[in-house]
C-alpha cells in the first residue's frame, strides 16, 4: 500500500529514456547504503525494458547475499528509505517456493521508486529478471504487455484494483517467459558481487506466483 505522500492512482505512460540514468543514480545511492551485503542491483520492472509503456516508478531489485531486517532497515532508513509494512511486502510465493524480500518506499518528495532486496539465489530474484529480459527480446509480447496495462490503467486507475486485475494476466506472460527461457537457454545474469555460479542454482519450479 502507498504511503500517504504516494500516489494511489494509476497512471501509465509511455517509455521515458531517462529511466535508466534515474535508476543508475538510485542503485549507486543504495550500494553505498548496504555495503557488503549486497551483490548486485538490478533495473527490473517496466521501467527497464525499452520501448515498455509503464507506471513512472523505478523497480529497483537489490540481490543480497542474505536478509536480515534488523541490519538492512537502519541502514536505508538511514538515507530516507521507508521500509513497507505489508505482509506481501517481507514474503512472496515464486515458482511454487517461499521467499523472503523486504520493499522500500522512496524518501519523502523523493523520485517515485520502490526497492526490492531479495536474496540473490532466490527465484523471486530469478522471476524479475526473467520477466525483464523476456520482455527486452520479444517485440510482439512488449507490444501487448503495454498496451494492456494502458488499457487497464484507463479503466481501473486504483492502485490495489489494478494490481489484483494484474495478477493473473502476469501468470500467463510468465508461463510464456518460461517456454523462451527454456527455447534460447536463458540463465540468470550474474551478479558481480556473488560467488560465481550460484546463480545456477536457481531452477524454477511450476507454481503460482504472489508477486506485487
Amino acid at each position: 500500500m502507498p504511503f500517504p505522500d504516494e500516489r494511489s492512482q494509476v497512471a501509465v505512460v509511455e517509455y521515458r529514456p531517462q529511466w535508466p540514468a534515474e535508476f543508475a543514480l538510485l542503485a549507486g545511492r543504495l550500494r553505498d547504503a548496504l555495503g557488503d551485503p549486497v551483490c548486485g542491483v538490478d533495473h527490473v520492472g517496466s521501467t527497464s525494458v525499452p520501448g515498455l509503456a509503464a507506471k513512472d516508478c523505478i523497480d529497483v531489485q537489490v540481490r543480497m547475499r542474505s536478509i536480515d531486517e534488523a541490519r538492512d532497515v537502519p541502514l536505508l532508513a538511514a538515507i530516507g528509505f521507508r521500509c513497507r509494512p505489508e505482509p506481501w511486502n517481507r514474503v512472496e510465493v515464486s515458482g511454487g517456493r517461499e521467499c523472503r524480500k523486504l520493499v522500500f518506499a522512496p524518501p519523502v518528495g523523493a523520485r517515485s521508486c520502490n526497492v526490492h532486496l531479495r536474496e540473490h539465489t532466490g527465484s523471486n530474484a530469478r522471476f524479475a529478471l526473467l520477466f525483464r529480459d523476456y520482455l527486452r527480446a520479444d517485440e510482439t509480447a512488449r507490444r501487448a504487455w503495454g498496451a494492456f496495462k494502458q488499457r487497464l490503467a484507463l479503466s481501473v486507475p486504483d492502485l490495489a484494483d489494478y494490481g489484483r486485475i494484474k495478477a493473473p494476466a502476469t501468470e500467463v506472460l510468465m508461463g510464456a517467459a518460461e517456454r523462451w527461457a527454456a527455447e534460447t537457454g536463458w540463465s540468470v545474469p550474474r551478479a558481480d558481487g556473488c560467488e560465481p555460479g550460484s546463480e545456477a542454482r536457481i531452477g524454477h519450479r511450476p507454481g503460482r506466483s504472489t508477486h506485487r
